[in-house]
């Protein structure tokens, strides 16, 4: 299984510090193409780096331009759990965002769905996966975030019937909800959050009490919730008496 493989080979650089892409290969028996795919989703994650004719193992984690990434492997666990949500079948949603993207490695490549997205990172991982149909969400590219927000017509978005949205957060706040600072990714984030069968957030407890500039789910329109162990007391008692199911790592 893929997403098995893309472990096992984390795990095989990290305990290696510095290994060739032969190595790899032979390692694991794939081809050199194979290894090349499974190297760039592993490094979405800032885990390694691509050195001439091989990857390092790197401890500073810096996945997306200009921004460092908080708590990485919180993020990355958090990802694989949602990954099992999605079954045969599925339309999901998958929001851009540093702990969202790591969904994409753990999706079972046997399964059949559709991904709709806006997150670059995202695209990148699926485009080579041959049971996944791949929709493009957004008009413009927004090179801090890696994804495509604005569309030209919101009433665009209500012809897709979404199973499952996982998103992404800049706040979660009881008062406020689920929250984000950018207008175009907030049409699009409301938009699928309001039509999405179940509503999946993916955030580490540093998100939760703090709230940005624009709401677009309240925290009672959660599913579920996928986020760490030092989740705010708060909010583990509102997961309860609001019956959202709660996944911590």
């Amino acid at each position: 299984m893929k997403a098995r493989r893309l472990q096992d080979i984390e795990e095989y650089i990290h305990d290696r510090k510095n290994v060739t892409l032969d190595e790899l290969c032979s390692a694991f028996d794939v081809s050199k193409n194979t290894i090349r795919r499974d190297i760039n989703q592993i490094l979405r994650k800032g885990s390694i780096e691509k050195v001439y004719g091989g990857v390092v193992s790197v401890t500073e984690l810096v996945p997306f331009e200009n921004r460092n990434i908080k708590h990485p492997n919180e993020k990355a666990e958090i990802g694989r759990i949602a990954a099992g949500y999605v079954e045969e079948n599925d339309l999901i949603f998958i929001d851009s965002g540093t702990t969202t993207c790591n969904m994409v490695g753990y999706l079972d490549p046997d399964k059949h769905l559709t991904i709709l997205t806006n997150s670059l990172d995202v695209i990148d991982g699926a485009a080579n996966m041959p049971n996944v149909n791949l929709l493009v969400l957004g008009s413009t590219y927004k090179r801090k975030t890696r994804s495509f927000v604005g569309v030209d017509d919101v009433r665009m978005l209500e012809k897709y019937n979404v199973n499952k949205a996982f998103m992404s957060a800049t706040g979660v706040s009881l008062v406020h909800g689920l929250t984000n600072s950018d207008l175009l990714e907030y049409e699009i984030k409301k938009s699928i959050a309001g039509r999405a069968e179940k509503l999946i957030l993916l955030a580490d407890a540093s998100k939760f009490g703090r709230s940005t500039l624009l709401t677009y789910a309240s925290f009672a329109d959660l599913d579920v919730l996928v986020t760490s162990r030092d989740l705010p007391q708060e909010y583990l008692e509102s997961c309860r008496s609001g019956g959202i199911s709660l996944r911590q790592v």
